[in-house]
């Protein structure tokens, strides 16, 4: 029994949990106030894609003439389906490694319509590994029964959504709630079963719904309102991503006939909050309710309270994410497309956490900036990230991260760095980020030796009037310095790719593909995504939309608000652009079509680029070896080095030299210097080496070496240091 269920609707991630009941549960154990968690969506799709639920699922009537000749061809393989599911799934959750040979010999899955791709995927994966290519086609298997679960049973279904279309953009609750009332999808009857076993163990007061994405929607309510029917004393709640940004101006009653408390933003206070009101409600107290940013009926009328005088958590104060009650080691790892940076998000389990709350820039006009998630800048200081890092690798046993920060400030990743290495932590990490120029070759050598693979950013427009428009505090030249930084140490660059944002030329559109196609050509961009600009009401464009030459589609808002239709004063269809822009991405991400004329990619007439073919190539010209930063913390990431004294002679000259010897992790590096500058430099390896809290900055190790000896520049930048700085021994951030 516990004071509280939280629940994650179906459906978000099949790889790994959605953070958010996590977060919450760790500030509740803060609170001591008891909750169990629960993500819905991996269970009902354990329970489908198995033996039993695939059986239940050609159990169903089809009439064999109406389907399609896909489904009939999976219908007529069903008893195939039947006798390999188990072991597919346990295949997917790394728990039977050894079916990867069965299942690329080629002949042991069925096969329906997704494995006609298999030859472009040749192309598309090139020589995967075994294990790999085993999840790949064991992920065409899952989405050939997903076709036929869509066609015959459950038009809504998809593996990380739930008819997503009625939670977008549903100004009215009205096709909503008719759905809510309708009768039971067979995705519902699963989900419900699940939901009843975990309410009869429970027996929680309150019952808390994370609703990230549009997807979830559907299922929470439809989950309320089997709590409403059946246990009409539990109280249930709802927040997450899509309230804090779609619910803000929510006014129909109807939502709340299945939903009690509807909170909005940072969620650790109105909950508490929630819970405290609930609870005198059971021990039948009298007392005034206070709530924090809380949608409740209060007097026949939906009513939002904001009247608690208290100050929400630091970040510091809402403890660790806990994981626990979820079922960690049943996800499942797919490969769905060949996209790197989507292998990360799908492929593994990670723990999530974030560096820091909000967004340290702030500005992007495209972004919901007003929202406190956004708008609410508070880091989290290197020890206690690490801290975390280290309870979660214990309480789960996994050692990857992924920091789900809006941008995680370049400052705080270094210091987490060194906080990792100085803690000798075997870790693998990777985030968000904005294309910084604080993002240094030496820093990004640092990232990774710390265990980062990975980085996402939005280049969005590679044009830099667009980006200027956009407020992004980037151009396309430092764009470019930073993702060749990050790749030359080693570390995978995704970028967030856009068109179509307000005033965009198809000009412009041309000009910024191309410079996708170089920086892909460079080799400093390994990863890529298009999207088109979506107006979002919470946003500088959706709040002064006349500055940006977009006119709104205004509707009445009942029930969620946040993407806006609008017209464009260009007069352009943009997305006709989608299919060229998202064809050449994918060609440049296999490294070919570099050559082929951008016009190549589109079905319809458009105009030559106007950007230099060399515009990125030379962009990446400038050189910052030989500039002395005297701010600058120095790192020396290796100490161990062998010391050999010899006296070398030249036309009847000796002078005594040292020769130093590094092992480094894949060669081995000699320097020689000057006896006296030699044993200068160890002792200052020892002093500033990666388990020292101290740090000299570089004009301080100027000082001390000017004590001895003369001009600290000419050392510095001589050849033998020039090594240890290009091998990665000593850092300057």
């Amino acid at each position: 029994m516990k004071d509280i269920l939280l629940i994650t609707p179906p459906f978000t991630q099949l790889n790994t949990p959605y953070p958010a009941t996590a977060y919450i549960k760790g500030f509740l154990n803060t609170k001591n106030i008891s909750s169990y968690q629960v993500d819905l969506g991996i269970e009902v799709i354990l329970s489908l894609f198995s033996k039993n639920g695939i059986q239940k699922i050609f159990s169903k009537e089809v009439v064999i003439k109406s389907i399609s000749e896909n489904s009939r061809r999976i219908f007529a393989l069903r008893d195939k389906y039947i006798k390999t599911i188990d072991q597919v799934i346990l295949f997917l959750q790394n728990q039977n490694p050894t079916l990867a040979r069965q299942i690329c010999s080629m002949n042991f899955l069925p096969e329906a319509s997704r494995f006609n791709q298999l030859d472009d995927m040749e192309f598309a994966f090139g020589n995967m590994g075994l294990q790999d290519k085993a999840k790949h086609l064991a992920t065409l298997y899952l989405e050939d029964l997903s076709d036929y679960i869509v066609e015959n049973i459950d038009s809504d279904f998809g593996f990380s959504r739930y008819a997503e279309r009625l939670g977008k953009s549903a100004n009215s609750f009205d096709e909503l709630y008719s759905k809510i009332n309708d009768n039971q999808t067979f995705i519902d009857s699963i989900t419900l079963d699940i939901l009843k076993e975990k309410l009869d163990v429970v027996q929680p007061k309150l019952v808390c719904f994370s609703v990230p994405f549009p997807g979830n929607l559907y299922s929470a309510f439809r989950c309320a309102k089997f709590i409403k029917e059946n246990y009409p004393n539990i109280k249930t709640a709802m927040g997450g991503g899509f309230p804090n940004t779609e619910l803000r101006e929510v006014k129909d009653r109807r939502v709340f006939e299945f939903i009690d408390f509807i909170t909005l933003d940072d969620g650790e206070l109105p909950l508490e909050l929630v819970y405290e009101n609930v609870s005198k409600d059971f021990q039948a107290e009298t007392l005034e309710a206070t709530y924090k940013r809380t949608f409740l009926i209060e007097n026949e009328e939906v009513t939002y309270k904001n009247n608690s005088t208290k100050h929400d958590y630091k970040q510091a104060q809402v403890g660790t994410p806990d994981y626990s009650d979820l079922k960690l080691d049943q996800y499942i790892s797919v490969i769905e497309v060949a996209n790197p940076m989507h292998s990360l998000w799908s492929d593994g389990r990670w723990n999530k956490l974030t560096m820091a709350h909000g967004c340290y820039w702030g500005k992007c006009t495209f972004c919901d900036i007003s929202l406190d998630y956004i708008r609410i800048y508070e880091p989290v200081s290197a020890k206690i990230l690490v801290d975390r890092m280290e309870e979660l690798i214990a309480s789960t046993g996994e050692t990857g991260f992924h920091f789900v920060d809006e941008a995680a400030p370049p400052a705080l990743m270094r210091e987490v760095a060194l906080e990792i290495l100085r803690r000798n932590l075997v870790v693998t990490w990777w985030t968000n980020i904005r294309f910084e120029k604080s993002f240094t070759q030496d820093l990004c050598f640092l990232l990774k030796i710390s265990g980062c693979v990975a980085v996402s950013g939005g280049l969005e427009v590679a044009s830099d009037r667009l980006l200027k428009l956009i407020d992004k505090g980037v151009s396309v030249d430092q764009v470019a310095r930073v993702t060749r930084n990050f790749t030359e140490a080693g570390i995978m660059v995704h970028a967030y790719l856009m068109y179509g944002y307000p005033t965009q030329t198809v000009q412009e559109t041309v000009d910024s593909l191309e410079m996708v196609r170089q920086l892909f050509e460079m080799g400093i961009l390994q990863s890529g995504f298009w999207h088109q600009f979506a107006m979002t009401a919470h946003s500088p464009v959706g709040i002064n939309p006349e500055e940006f030459g977009v006119t709104p589609i205004k509707q009445e808002i009942l029930f969620a608000n946040n993407e806006i239709d609008f017209t464009d004063k260009t007069g352009i269809d943009h997305s006709k652009f989608s299919f060229g822009l998202k064809k050449s991405l994918f060609n440049y991400m296999h490294g070919i079509n570099f050559e082929m004329p951008l016009q190549s990619c589109f079905d319809f007439k458009i105009p030559r680029t106007t950007i230099h073919p060399d515009y990125i190539h030379d962009s990446l010209l400038e050189e910052e070896d030989f500039k002395f930063k005297p701010n600058s913390k120095v790192v020396f990431l290796e100490k161990n080095a062998i010391k050999e004294d010899f006296i070398k002679t030249k036309k009847g000259n000796s002078w005594e030299l040292t020769r130093l010897t590094f092992h480094l992790k894949t060669n081995i590096l000699k320097i020689e210097l000057d006896k006296e500058k030699a044993s200068w430099l160890i002792k200052i390896l020892n002093e500033n080496s990666i388990e020292s809290s101290k740090k000299s900055s570089l004009l301080q190790l100027k000082n001390q070496f000017e004590e001895y000896f003369e001009d600290f520049e000419l050392f510095w930048f001589s050849k033998p240091i020039q090594q240890l700085k290009e091998n990665g021994i000593i850092l300057s951030l």
